[in-house]
């Protein structure tokens, strides 16, 4: 007895519907939604700063006189004429090398200090309270010592810098090292990572979030620090072209300055946060 056996029919594919592709302006919403609001608040903020300096009581000059007073030095920053007559630019650039010299040596000379008084209960009850007085004095204040002992404005300069910057990494990187995990010392204890191995691969990670807050604090101090020593030491620098722009009634510069000196404290904000993010693997919060 043949038995027919019949194969199914193979059942129709059903060939999907393509998505619908966003459109233009659906992509880019997110990025209106982020640069719009900034860029009408400045708008107004300009705005508002017209109307209010436009007047014959003012004593301050509206946007539009800044910019017929002061286009050279937006548009020409780089300029040298001879001796202190230079593009703004130039001056930036000279406060910056300063605050980099000075910020470097705090940030080596204050995570090394920050890591002995983390770890060490003898440091951290001899030095503590030694820092903490020293760091509550002004920056200002220790000018007058470091001309007295260096005799020149830019060593000067350099050691307000560092004085200004260290004391933030140092107690952000002494309060990382003293939270360091207990399951992570229980792991070095238990394979035997002592010594300089147990800092590079158990307390200088962990401590890291820690370290770079207290560097990002340091380097706003120090570009803050560095406009006011500028204006003391003379020379060149953006705080002595600001002091010099007062002198001469020149407030035009003046605004144009300081809109120098509020980019540049942004973007060394931004360079160190990306800096701890790169070293911590996104765990340091922007």
């Amino acid at each position: 007895m043949n038995v027919l056996v019949t194969r199914p029919e193979a059942a129709p594919i059903l060939a999907s519907a393509p998505l619908p592709q966003p459109s233009r302006v659906a992509r880019l919403r997110p990025y209106a939604a982020n640069i719009l609001p900034p860029l009408l608040l400045t708008l107004l903020f300009f705005l508002a700063w017209e109307a209010l300096c436009s007047g014959p009581g003012s004593n301050l000059p509206p946007p539009s006189q800044v910019w017929a007073e002061s286009s050279e030095l937006i548009l020409r920053p780089f300029y040298i004429r001879g001796g202190l007559d230079r593009g703004l630019g130039l001056h930036l650039f000279a406060s910056l090398e300063r605050v980099a010299l000075g910020f470097v040596l705090a940030a080596i000379a204050g995570i090394a200090l920050g890591l002995l008084i983390g770890t060490s209960d003898f440091a951290m009850k001899g030095l503590d309270p030694i820092f903490q007085v020293l760091r509550t004095v002004p920056p200002l204040a220790w000018l007058p010592l470091s001309l007295a002992a260096f005799r020149e404005a830019t060593p000067s300069a350099i050691f307000v810098i560092f004085i200004t910057a260290i004391w933030p990494i140092i107690i952000n990187t002494a309060v990382g090292v003293r939270n360091v995990p207990q399951d992570y010392r229980n792991v070095a204890a238990v394979i035997q990572l002592r010594g300089p191995a147990f800092f590079w691969r158990i307390v200088l990670p962990a401590a890291a979030p820690y370290i770079f807050t207290g560097l990002r604090i340091g380097i706003g101090l120090a570009w803050l620090a560095i406009i006011a020593a500028e204006m003391l030491i003379g020379g060149v620098g953006i705080g002595f072209f600001i002091w010099d722009a007062w002198n001469s009634s020149h407030l035009s510069d003046i605004f144009v300055a300081l809109f120098y000196v509020g980019i540049t404290g942004f973007v060394l904000d931004r360079i160190v946060s990306a800096l701890g993010q790169l070293a911590t693997r996104g765990t340091q919060s922007s």
